[in-house]
């Protein structure tokens, strides 16, 4: 066993001194632990990217994957308390994930990502963890432009992905 041990230590150190570990993806580190999947789904993580002709909202969730719907509306509220969230733009999405929480069944946050952001990208504008409330975790995104979008889930880790084309054209992504 410790001879075992040794050899795994020393290719890790043998892979990270030739550069191998340098193609991890900075979010790998933060991706759900591979522990005993929590009763509900809980909603980890928020982050963005631009790519050449769309930008990416990816939604990290540990556990399995409840429904998600994204319905766009007219402005952004904070569930409970129905204040506006003061994000820029002119166009709303909001994303439920139900059942599912942003917090552990002791009542602490999960959830590591930006409560309120604005962004600067061609197409997304700001994001806002809207809520975690009653088994629903919202989230909204915010755009000046009335966004044209795709969606789709991807798996271990689990996470929802959001697709919002640059122009008016389908989004390729």
């Amino acid at each position: 066993m410790y001879h075992r041990q040794t050899l795994a230590t020393a290719a890790a150190g043998i892979l990270l001194a030739g550069g191998i570990g340098a193609t991890i993806p900075a979010g790998a580190a933060s991706a759900p632990s591979r522990t005993t999947p929590p009763a509900t789904a809980q909603v980890v993580n928020v982050r963005w990217g631009g790519h050449p002709t769309f930008d990416r909202l990816v939604i990290d969730v540990r556990g399995t994957m409840p429904p998600v719907s994204v319905k766009p509306v007219k402005e952004l509220r904070y569930d409970g308390s129905g204040n506006r969230v003061p994000l820029p733009g002119k166009y709303f999405l909001e994303i439920r994930l139900s059942p599912a929480a942003a917090h552990n069944e002791s009542g602490q946050s999960v959830y590591k990502g930006p409560r309120l952001i604005r962004i600067h990208l061609p197409a997304l504008k700001g994001v806002a963890l809207t809520g975690d409330f009653e088994g629903v975790v919202t989230v909204g995104a915010a755009f000046t432009a009335k966004p044209v979008y795709k969606t789709f889930v991807l798996h271990s880790p689990e996470r929802f992905v959001l697709d919002i084309a640059h122009s008016a054209r389908v989004c390729r992504g």
